[in-house]
């Protein structure tokens, strides 16, 4: 509940700052995401990656309806939230995957939520009338962000990912927004 407190206190201040990711800011979303990886709680990255593999990525996510969004604070990029194409065909133009990433020192201030709030507003005027996050089953803080902003459990798909030796499993969250 203090998380849920703390995002409640950020308000919609906690969204100045947001705005369309430049290619100025590759750098700095990898830097945020490669920091993720050695907890094994994140993503199934298990080195880091490099700007130059980040590129076609970024490249993905320069249409409009597929944003990448960045969050600054102080003159530096605080989080960033993508909106990713799901399965690649066209009857689900409609569904996109979110994924969220805040820089370790600005964690635990609502930004993640506010994020997440802000994607479910924004999502119909990208054509967007359905959201996914996929989230480690043991990334009980992710879960409980996504669930606290209306997005239930749709599936799990037990033991597909390995980290570390450790078969674990992905859970899939949903919620329509039309």
């Amino acid at each position: 509940m203090a998380h849920e407190a703390a995002a409640a206190r950020a308000g919609a201040g906690a969204l100045q700052g947001l705005r369309l990711a430049a290619a100025a800011d590759l750098p700095a979303i990898v830097a945020i995401y490669n920091a993720t990886i050695p907890s094994r709680l994140v993503t199934a990255d298990l080195e880091p990656v490099t700007v130059a593999s980040r590129e076609p990525w970024f490249a993905a996510h320069q249409r409009a309806q597929r944003p990448l969004w960045v969050l600054e604070r102080a003159g530096a990029i605080a989080a960033w939230l993508s909106f990713s194409s799901f399965y690649g065909r066209p009857a689900y133009d409609g569904t996109a995957e979110v994924s969220v990433y805040v820089d370790e020192r600005h964690r635990r201030q609502g930004l993640g939520a506010a994020l997440v709030a802000e994607a479910v507003r924004a999502s119909p005027s990208l054509g967007v009338h359905t959201i996914l996050g996929f989230i480690f089953g043991h990334n009980a803080p992710s879960l409980a962000l996504f669930e606290a902003r209306g997005f239930a459990r749709w599936g799990t798909l037990p033991r597909v990912a390995v980290l570390d030796g450790v078969a674990r499993d992905l859970v899939i969250v949903g919620r329509r927004v039309d």
